[in-house]
């Protein structure tokens, strides 16, 4: 297997069309990470959740990472880090033009809203889900990609599949 480095291009391609991964964020000292699901524009990881750990940790702490992959077996991966600073987007006339910019393109996903409400469910608030828009504005972008080694054949490949 070989490991190298992905370009930011690259990094921001996978980024564009994952739309999965996981977030990383910590409160005194205490690592948290949860998957999530986000749309990729430019600089930026637009997110969406309800109130609850995350969100209460990222308001104290604005500095967070994500992490998403692809991952086709031992030997053929794509990873991607995304480090930066959380900003949430209220529901206010400051910030209406980018919370409808970031709806019409968690629109363009299907069930773009499930994940978060489905886990509020689960930590069973009472009354209706606080939905909360943020961004993840990138500070740094990294990424490594495995490739099988160029003697490996199709079979050791598919022997080595999960």
């Amino acid at each position: 297997m070989r490991i190298s480095e992905m370009s930011g291009k690259e990094c921001r391609e996978l980024l564009a069309h994952e739309g999965a991964g996981r977030l990383g964020c910590a409160l005194e000292n205490q690592p948290y990470i949860v998957p999530i699901y986000f749309v990729a524009e430019g600089d930026s990881l637009f997110c969406f959740a309800t109130v609850g750990q995350k969100i209460e940790w990222m308001r104290a702490n604005p500095r967070v990472c994500i992490q998403a992959d692809e991952i086709r077996s031992r030997d053929e991966w794509k990873s991607v880090v995304v480090t930066g600073r959380y900003e949430e987007l209220p529901d206010d006339a400051e910030h209406e033009q980018v919370r409808k910019h970031a709806i019409s393109l968690f629109s363009r996903r299907d069930a773009w809203w499930m994940g978060a409400y489905a886990a509020d469910e689960i930590r069973k608030h009472a009354g209706d889900p606080i939905p909360v828009i943020f961004c993840v504005h990138m500070k740094q972008i990294t990424g490594l990609r495995a490739a099988p080694d160029a003697g490996q054949t199709a079979l050791d490949i598919a022997q080595q599949k999960w």
